[in-house]
Formats: C-alpha cells, structure tokens, sequence
C-alpha cells in the first residue's frame, strides 16, 4: 500500500495537468462552442425575466409539489402548453470566471486524492507503470467522463453534448492516470 502522503505530488501534478488541459480544450479547441442554444428573441426573453428579480439558482417549470399535483388537470396543460424545462441563473453582473475556475482545480485535487486513494490502496511501491495507469487511469475516466451523463437523462441535454463532455473526461483520466503512474513511489531498496 502506498499513503496519500506519499502521492502529493502526482496528486498536486495531475490536479495542474488536468487544469490545464480543460482550458486548452475550452479555450482554444472549438468544438465545445455549439454546446449551449441561443434563446430566439433573447432581448424580449431577458426583458420579460427582468422585473422577477429571480435570485440565482436552479429553477424548474412547470414546477410542481409532488407526484399527486403533477397528475392534476391544470398541470397537465402547463407541460401540454409548454415551455417546459430547467434554468440556472447566475448572479447579477458579470461572470466572475476566477470563481469557477478555482473551483474547477479544487474538483481536480479532490478527483486526484480520490484515484490516489484508490490505487495507494491497490497497489504497491515499485508498482509497473502499466499496473498504475490501468488503475488510476481507470477510476478518474470513470469519474470525469461519466460526471455528465446523468445531464442527459434528467435534463434533457442534448446526447451529442455529453458525448463531447465524456471525451473531454477520457482526457482528463488519461492525464491523471499518466501522471499518477509517471511519478509512482519507488520500492524501498
């Protein structure tokens, strides 16, 4: 068994790799760009939103308090008279993207103490590099790329999208399994 001590710095390491590879995926790489739709008529849609003062959350509509009243006759025309969905407001002002991504590296770190966890305790110092890219490797692509797909069955993102995400997690295990076998303590000589 090896310690999480012992991991700091694949932990530190891959939790940097990773970081950096979803800002070059997202940032430079377009594919990610046709993720999210414009609203038709976005100005008149924001203007008829605006005097709610909807505080920020995830909201759901037609929204209802429980199974009974959603078989009732007045919820059954809102869903047939549509709109019906999710929506998540943000903040008022501008995005403060420092937040997300700080909080995207901690995600990383705490994916990286997780597989670090996982394979100290599957595997030994010395361990074949092989050995600890399939362990490692394995359970971050298993947390990183199936994150999303619960946003395919529930919220009715487009399939496509989350396919594009799943990838983007394969990645982000490949480097963090990498990473972790790459400096795997040695056997004590």
């Amino acid at each position: 068994m090896v310690s999480i001590a012992e991991l700091w710095l694949p932990i530190l390491l891959s939790g940097v790799f990773v970081f950096v590879a979803s800002s070059i995926i997202h940032m430079v790489i377009p594919y990610h760009r046709s993720d999210y739709k414009h609203l038709p008529n976005e100005d008149q849609v924001l203007d008829s939103l605006r005097p709610h003062d909807i505080a920020p959350g995830e909201y759901f509509f037609p929204a209802c308090k429980d199974m009974k009243e959603m078989q009732s006759e007045e919820m059954i025309q809102k869903w047939n008279n549509g709109p019906a969905g999710m929506m998540t407001i943000f903040p008022k002002g501008t995005m403060k993207m420092g937040k997300f991504l700080l909080q995207w590296f901690i995600f990383t770190l705490v994916i990286s103490v997780g597989v670090a966890y996982v394979a100290g305790r599957s595997l030994a110092p010395g361990a074949e590099f092989k050995a600890v890219l399939q362990i490692a490797g394995t359970v971050a692509i298993m947390v990183y790329a199936l994150a999303n797909v619960n946003n395919s069955i529930w919220k009715s993102v487009r399939w496509g999208v989350t396919a594009k995400f799943f990838f983007d997690g394969v990645i982000y295990g490949l480097v963090t399994g990498l990473t972790m076998a790459w400096l795997w303590p040695q056997a004590a000589v």
